[in-house]
């Protein structure tokens, strides 16, 4: 299975989700093509009410372990309630250039 599928599917099964991006950012890195290894997810749930960005990303981290132990180098996280969501008007932020040496 993908990486990236296997995130999706788990954050699927694991949240009350309202809005879900998973990206594979790894072109913009100095990695092989077609590689699995920085994403960038943005995780729109009310599971997050009440709770700290880092109760949320800790969550989310436990969830992916294996990924993150693995193939995944890098796991951007943009997690929010339905309202602050709404507050952002259902946009992200960017993420920046790779700082990382080397060529492909």
């Amino acid at each position: 299975m993908k990486i990236e599928q296997s995130i999706i599917d788990k954050l699927q099964n694991s949240f009350d989700i309202a809005f879900l991006s998973v990206v594979n950012e790894s072109h913009m890195h100095s990695v092989p093509a077609n590689s699995e290894t920085h994403f960038k997810i943005t995780v729109v749930s009310a599971d997050f009410e009440g709770k700290r960005l880092i109760q949320r990303q800790r969550s989310i981290n436990q969830l992916l372990a294996n990924e993150l132990a693995g193939p995944v180098h890098a796991l951007a996280q943009h997690t929010y309630t339905p309202s602050e969501w709404d507050s952002k008007q259902g946009v992200s932020p960017s993420s920046p250039n790779c700082l990382g040496g080397g060529s492909k």
